[in-house]
């Protein structure tokens, strides 16, 4: 088997203020807005936002009721950390960040080498209108 992701869902706190965010966010990572797909299934308080890619399914998730009061913290056990995105080149992470601040991201480190990550390492950290922490690295020498 290769180490492959079939799709990756995330739980947000509000689907009202994330959803927005994922509409512009995703695109620019290449998926079709016409490819997203909406559930609710009532019975599992369970609303569910998919976005499909040839390569990857993404999904963002409501938080069960129980749990609509909790706060994101990347440092939870069982939390996603933080989620990083592979570019083809240092002006492709350089084209995103731009395209970040133009959609509300929060950047968090601009985008630039992170020798103590990799010699070649150049990324943009940044995240999500409710905290949820990301990253589009680039790890190829020099600007390729």
């Amino acid at each position: 088997m290769e180490p492959t992701i079939d799709h990756i869902q995330i739980t947000v706190k509000d689907m009202s203020v994330a959803v927005p965010f994922y509409d512009k966010f995703l695109p620019l990572l290449g998926f079709n807005i016409q490819n997203r797909v909406s559930a609710f299934i009532e019975e599992h308080d369970f609303h569910v936002v998919e976005y499909t890619h040839p390569l990857l399914a993404f999904a963002i998730t409501s938080p069960r009721q129980a749990f609509v009061d909790d706060t994101i913290n990347r440092r939870k056990p069982g939390a996603l950390h933080h989620l990083a995105f592979k570019a083809g080149s240092r002006a492709e992470v350089d084209r995103l960040y731009a395209a970040l601040k133009e959609i509300g991201a929060t950047i968090v480190d601009e985008p630039r080498l992170y020798p103590e990550y990799g010699p070649d390492y150049y990324a943009v950290f940044f995240k999500d209108v409710e905290g949820i922490k990301y990253e589009i690295v680039c790890n190829e020498h020099g600007d390729v």
